[in-house]
């Protein structure tokens, strides 16, 4: 099992990278557009990114909002999901 904090540094990341998309992830489920466990292996498949400072760097400087993941987050295709199931 992974860290407590390193789960911690990841779920802050996921949700940081939602909220700048303009998701809630929590609000997601309540609609039923995502699992509850759907949320926990968003997580771990962050924990496995090789980029995480570099995402706590852009999501610092996103103060005005990201309209697409970046690249490399490993949890882009889920994202994308979400943002067209919210458009």
């Amino acid at each position: 099992m992974r860290e407590a904090s390193t789960l911690k540094t990841h779920a802050a990341l996921l949700d940081g990278m939602s909220s700048a998309l303009g998701l809630d992830l929590q609000e997601e489920a309540i609609a039923g557009r995502l699992q509850f466990d759907e949320i926990s292996e968003a997580v771990l498949r962050c924990t496995r990114c090789a980029h995480p400072q570099r995402c706590k760097t852009q999501l610092a400087q996103a103060s005005v909002g990201m309209t697409a993941p970046p690249d490399y987050c490993r949890n882009r295709d889920l994202l994308d999901y979400l943002l067209e199931q919210k458009a």
